[in-house]
């Protein structure tokens, strides 16, 4: 098969969360410690930072991996979804896992795994665990796919567990209260290992105090972290990640048996060591436009603040969510005075741009709607004077969407 047949195969013949939502979710270990005993533990083989949280695991993934390979290590980086190509989810020292390695695993492994009827990232992680120990990496960060007690990635024990915060997503699975929901993120808390969170709450603060006491893990609450002054140089610019910053940095300060070093120039390249887009990325000047992958409640409370800052002549918002998603709420945050391009990523989950343009009217939010995120974009652009700000985003999925489209123009 070639990559795109091979990429293709994934996507139809394993459950894909990302296309058809909860029905690709599997609750429980089976598969994943199949395949873990079937590649021989390869995680075993080095050492792992585990990371999770409702918002800011990619960022906060991300920056603790430019960190460590500029500190002069070989680091695997394993996060999800990707944007543009498949690719990205599996990295070493920035770079993306080669085509042919895909080929090769699913060539090799299938008459293996078919029987086990993996879902799509139980195959993906397998693929991840087993090529950062063949790509003999010396500490892999791994980011958590949905919750973390029974999260594929949980079979690790690593030397430093993150938890950057704690909002409602996801609850069919997580729970309908925030410690219920933390409970589940808790599950990555093992005997012993460090454990940092971000941000707490009066309830899943306990939540995470428990645990830790139950596994005699040392915690540590980011809130209480003495930020240094100055503060140092983060590329990042969202607001929401000043929060992140904090996190990255109590973090840093916790991490056993590694002496880190050069994480200024670090935090300030973040994008360039390790790929990472879509966070508050400026795409052009004149007009102004920005992307970010922000998709819930709770990162839509900083995204909304931001953007009713920017100082533009008018402000255009390309808008598009899925359908798991609370867009009533997030919709109440948006401002009223701006002109709205609705419209849906090609993924099945995403809400038809029609009705996000009718629930969009119900809010006071006045706009065209387009089956297709490039051709919002485009007719947002051509909409626009020089002093315009065009913000797109409501999905990773619509960023996606934007960033390929911006590909094919650039190729």
């Amino acid at each position: 098969m070639t990559y795109k047949e091979t990429v293709e195969y994934l996507y139809n013949s394993t459950p894909v969360f990302e296309h058809v939502g909860a029905s690709a979710y599997k609750e429980g270990l089976a598969n994943t410690l199949a395949l873990d005993d079937h590649f021989g533990h390869p995680h075993q083989s080095y050492k792992t930072i585990h990371v999770a949280g409702t918002n800011g695991k990619g960022s906060v993934s991300h920056s603790l991996a430019a960190v460590l390979q500029e500190a002069g290590l070989k680091v695997g980086l394993y996060t999800s979804p990707h944007l543009i190509d498949f690719r990205e989810r599996i990295r070493v020292n920035g770079k993306c896992i080669s085509e042919k390695r895909i080929v090769d695993f699913v060539e090799k492994e299938r008459s293996f795994f078919e029987p086990l009827h993996p879902s799509f990232f139980e195959l993906t992680t397998a693929l991840a665990f087993l090529y950062f120990k063949e790509q003999a990496v010396d500490v892999a960060v791994i980011e958590v796919g949905l919750g973390g007690r029974l999260d594929c990635t949980n079979i690790i024990t690593p030397m430093l567990s993150v938890i950057t915060n704690i909002s409602f997503d996801h609850t069919g699975f997580l729970g309908n209260t925030l410690s219920q929901i933390a409970g589940e993120k808790a599950g990555i808390i093992k005997r012993g290992v460090p454990v940092v969170i971000g941000e707490t709450t009066p309830e899943t603060r306990p939540v995470f105090e428990q645990k830790a006491q139950e596994t005699g893990a040392p915690l540590f609450f980011a809130e209480e972290f003495a930020m240094p002054s100055p503060l140092p140089d983060f590329e990042l610019k969202g607001s929401y990640q000043e929060k992140n910053l904090r996190t990255i940095l109590c973090a840093l300060s916790h991490i056993p048996h590694l002496s880190i070093e050069g994480h200024e120039t670090a935090l300030a390249h973040v994008s360039s060591l390790t790929g990472l887009r879509g966070r508050w990325e400026v795409l052009r000047a004149k007009p102004l436009v920005v992307c970010d992958t922000g998709h819930n409640v709770a990162g839509w409370e900083y995204l909304s603040r931001q953007i009713k800052q920017q100082k533009a002549k008018t402000t255009r918002i390309v808008f598009g969510m899925v359908d798991d998603k609370d867009i009533d709420t997030v919709m109440q945050m948006l401002p009223r005075n701006a002109v709205y391009y609705f419209t849906q990523a090609q993924t099945k989950r995403a809400i038809p741009a029609a009705d996000v343009q009718a629930k969009g009217l119900k809010h006071g939010l006045r706009g065209k709607a387009f089956t297709h995120v490039g051709k919002a974009y485009q007719q947002a652009l051509a909409d626009a004077s020089p002093a315009d700000f065009i913000f797109v985003g409501g999905s990773s999925y619509v960023v996606a969407d934007l960033l390929a489209d911006e590909k094919k123009i650039e190729n």
